[in-house]
This record gives structure tokens, sequence and C-alpha cells, in this order.
């Protein structure tokens, strides 16, 4: 029997396997499933029913947010508050294995419950049977996220971490409340909230329309040549929701490095300045739409500007509870910035989120046609640049084997492009086609250069660079490419697949090609070398054959 017992908890040798990355395997396995599982079904389809389908349907998605959001407040918090607690029990499970009779049972129960699933999203019945098969269902979900989470930490681990962060288990729950609250309170506020921000919105239309059409029955604002009628999730609920929990959340966790009473004046700042950013979107969206770029308007501004807002608003926040003397309690000396010699991070993720905050911003502008990605060019290069000399540590030679494995990608990206299906996608055609030559050229140009320069550089520091080593190590500067496990490199490399959108599957097969360049020969420049073939190949491939769908 105890031969058995230790086949079933024999895993993946976890030497030096801390608490962290175990985190991060979990939460990475957790995201996957739940984006296979969110578009597969639809909670939809179980709403209006009676009993607990019913209940299911209606309530089931604010669950499942409120559960996110406690374990995400948890995590981060702990992180930021309790680090040697973290460390310590980090230190008890580092010798342990993952347990694959955990793993098992969590697959295991994922076909059972994807084979309910199929049952109960399937029919429109509503009766004593579909309830017992939607009872079966939550208990099979339940058992499937307390399996998972046991396969990489240890039962011993968990209560070790509850009981030493002390009340912190009980203020994520209570996030988690609040988002789930939230959700429900503000259909009750979405009414006047709209009221108030039509009616601000035209105040700050009047100065610059004639003419301005305002209906505040059906909440339409605009002009003759273009309109938008304002609907609760326009209303500024969400970002101001969202910035009460952050700025609550805030405030509890880094409560003894602010003054009070002042700091909590941060909050309703907060929410008053996101929701006059909404109302400034809003505005300003009508006027592009008036203007006569309709299509930016209703298509990359409306989508990114608001997000834009918010990461802007908390952002300050962060900065200003930390560093504003008025509000926190920090010395003075302390205050100041660090460098980037303080913080090897940023050096390897600063390029990659400059050019994907680049992206924000050019796309919020852009209609069917990105026409600023120069921009996310020129972010990533400024990045690069400033940070070059903190790159002089790594190994830029490459040898004969980068540009195969280049080749090998590309060829593999295509193939699984065309088994997917083949894309239809001609409006970049079309826009270059109707752009100035000048403007075309220059164009294509810096988008191939990005392809080819900017964008693996940046992918590769942020993925194999940083990502592939932290999974290793905290002190991931410190680790070898050559020392390199494959559970890291599988990890990072879905990273880098879901960060290719439904291209995923070919970004993670590149990833793990990349990463293998990487570690034959120890050398990062290999990496960078074989992404960069890649990327031309299929410049060269999108440019000579017309596919631009590939871009």
């Amino acid at each position: 029997m105890t031969s058995v017992s230790c086949k079933l908890t024999a895993g993946l040798p976890a030497k030096r396997l801390g608490l962290l990355p175990r985190i991060g395997y979990l939460a990475l396995l957790f995201s996957v499933e739940v984006i296979v599982l969110s578009t597969w079904l639809d909670t939809a389809t179980l709403a209006r029913r009676v009993g607990l389908v019913g209940a299911v349907g209606d309530w089931g998605p604010p669950a499942v947010r409120a559960v996110i959001a406690a374990a995400a407040v948890f995590v981060t918090f702990a992180y930021l508050t309790q680090r040697s607690v973290l460390r310590r029990v980090s230190a008890g499970i580092e010798g342990s294995r993952v347990a694959w009779s955990f793993l098992a049972c969590h697959f295991g129960l994922l076909a059972v419950f994807g084979v309910l699933s199929s049952v109960l999203f399937a029919t429109r019945r509503t009766g004593i049977e579909d309830d017992f098969l939607a009872g079966i269902w939550l208990i099979a979900g339940i058992l499937l996220i307390i399996s998972g989470t046991l396969a990489f930490v240890p039962p011993r681990a968990w209560v070790s971490l509850l009981r030493a962060t002390g009340m912190l288990w009980v203020y994520a729950g209570a996030a988690g409340i609040l988002a789930y609250a939230s959700g429900t309170v503000t259909w009750l506020l979405w009414k006047p909230a709209m009221a108030l921000t039509f009616n601000l919105s035209k105040l700050c239309l009047q100065p610059f329309v004639s003419g301005l059409i305002a209906d505040p029955a059906t909440k339409t604002l605009g002009t003759k040549a273009f309109s938008v009628a304002i609907h609760p999730t326009c209303s500024g609920l969400e970002g101001a929701g969202l910035m009460l929990v952050f700025g609550a959340s805030w405030l509890l966790f880094f409560r003894r490095e602010c003054r009070f009473p002042q700091a909590i004046l941060l909050i309703p700042v907060g929410i008053i300045l996101v929701w006059l950013l909404n109302v400034v979107r809003i505005a300003a969206l009508i006027l592009i739409g008036n203007a006569g770029a309709p299509n930016v308007a209703l298509g990359g501004f409306h989508s990114s500007a608001g997000w834009i807002a918010f990461t802007v608003v908390a952002l300050s926040f962060s900065i200003g509870a930390r560093k504003v003397a008025w509000l926190s309690t920090i010395p003075g000396e302390e205050r100041g910035l660090e460098t980037s010699a303080d913080n090897p991070t940023e050096a390897y993720l600063v390029p990659i989120l400059m050019i994907l905050a680049a992206g924000m911003v050019s796309r919020a502008v852009s209609g069917g046609f990105e026409w600023l990605y120069p921009l996310r060019f020129l972010a990533g290069a400024a990045a690069l640049w400033c940070y070059r000399s903190r790159y002089a540590s790594l190994d830029w030679r490459a040898g004969w084997l980068a540009p195969v494995i280049g080749l090998v990608v590309f060829v593999i990206w295509l193939a699984l492009d065309l088994v997917g299906g083949r894309h239809t996608n001609q409006g970049l055609a079309s826009a270059l086609a109707a752009s100035p030559a000048w403007a075309r050229v220059s164009w294509i140009a810096i988008r191939t250069l990005a392809a080819v320069v900017t964008v693996p550089l940046a992918e590769e520091l942020a993925f194999r660079g940083f990502l592939l080593r932290r999974l290793v190590s905290r002190s991931f500067e410190l680790v070898s490419f050559g020392n390199l496990k494959w559970l890291p490199v599988l990890a990072s490399s879905l990273a880098f697949g879901l960060l290719h959108g439904d291209r995923w599957l070919a970004g993670t097969v590149a990833g793990i090609l990349y990463a293998i360049t990487l570690m034959r020969n120890r050398r990062f420049g290999d990496a960078v070398v074989a992404h960069a073939t890649t990327n031309a190949l299929l410049a060269t491939w999108v440019l000579v054959r017309g596919d631009w769908y590939l871009w």
C-alpha cells in the first residue's frame, strides 16, 4: 500500500520550486481552463430558468468574478506586505513534489465537468432532474478547483499561509464580496448614473458643437452627422467601482505608509477623476465621429480609451499615495524613485510594456487601420535604448541553429494558420492602397522594422530573459540559460502564446522552440535571432503574397 501511495504522489522534481512559482503555474492552469470554458459555455443560456439551474445562470458569472478578485487580492497583497512569511512557507515546500494524484484527479474532474456541461447547457428544460444535474455540476466544479490547488501547493502550505498572513484572507474575502455585490448594486444606480453622465457630456459638447442633439428619454447625444446612445455600460459606474475597490484595497494594505485621514481623500478624488474622464471620453468620441472619423470613434477609441483612463488614474493614485509627503509616512529619503540598478526587472519588462501601452494609444485613435502603428516601434526602441547598458551581461552571439529554428517556426506558424482556416482581412490592404505612396512605403517599412528588431528584442527579454528564469528563481539574473527546467519552459511559452491571441498554439510552440535554441548554446542572441528570422520571413510572405491577415 505504501509503494502505491508513493507512486501516486510522485511528480516532477521540485528542487527549489518555491511557493510563488507554484502559484504561478496554478494560476496559468486555471487561466487556460477558464478561457476555454468561458469560450465554450455561455451562462446566458441558463438565464430566466427557475431553481438551481436558473441560479447558476443568474449568479454564476459574478460569483466567478468574486472568487478571482479575492484570490488576486490575497496573492498580490501577500506578496507586497508579507514577503518574509512567503519566504518561510516557500522554504518549507521547496523539497516537495507536484502531486500527480491530485493533478490526475483534477483532469478527471475536468472531463466530468465537461460532460455535465454539454448536457446542462444543451437543454432548455427545468425540473428536479436538471437541478440535480446542476448540483453535481457545481460539486464537480468545486472539487476541480480544490484538486488543482492541492496538486501544486500542499495542504500544509495553505494552512501555514493562512495562519501566517493573519486577517489578510478576511480582507481578500471582503474584496471578493464587494466585487460580487458591486455588480448587483450598480443595476440600481445605472439610471441616475446614465442621466448624470448624459448631462455632463452634453455640457462638455455645447461649447464645441452647434446644433447639438440631446434626447434625455433615449440618452442619445450628438449631431446630425454622428450620435451615440449612452447605455448603462457607458455610465461610468464600472470605472468608479474599479477605482473604489482598487483605492480601498491599496489604503487598507498600505495603511502604515499612508497618512490618515487625508489619504482617504484619494478614493473620492480617484472616483471623480475616472468618472470625469469617462465623460470626456464620450464627448471626445462624439467630436471624433462628427469630424468625419466614425470608424475611429466606434472602433479603437471607444474600446481603449476607458482602460487607458483607469490605468492613468490608478497609476497616479499609487504614486501619489507613496510619493507625496502630505499623504505618505515614508521618510523623504526613501520616497525617491528607484533606479534600474535597484530593480533589475525593469530592464526586461519595460520595453514590452511600452510597446503594449503604445498599442493601446494607437488603437484608441484608429478605426479599421492602425495608422499610428509606428508609435509602437518608437516606444519600444526608446525603452531598449534607455536600458541598453543593462543588457551588456547577456551573450548576444548566435550560431547557425538560430535561423534554422526561425525557419521551422515560420513553417509551423503557416501550417497551423492554414489548418485553423484561412483568414480574410483586406482592410489593411485597402487602407494602404488608398494612402499616398510615401505614407504607404513608410508605414510598411516601420512595420517590418518593428517586426524584425524591436518586437523580437522586447518579447525575448520579457519571456525568455525574465519570465523563464524568474520561474526558476527570484534572483533570475543569476540563473544560467543552461540550467532551465521543462516546467518553466512550458509555462513561459504558454504565456508567450497567449500574448498572440487566437494564434496562441502557434505562439506556444514558437516559445518552446526559441527556449530550446536558448538552452542549447546558453546564448540569448540565439533566441533573438531565431525570433527575428521568423518575423522577417512572415513579413516577406505578407509583402510577396499579400496575406495581410498575418499582420
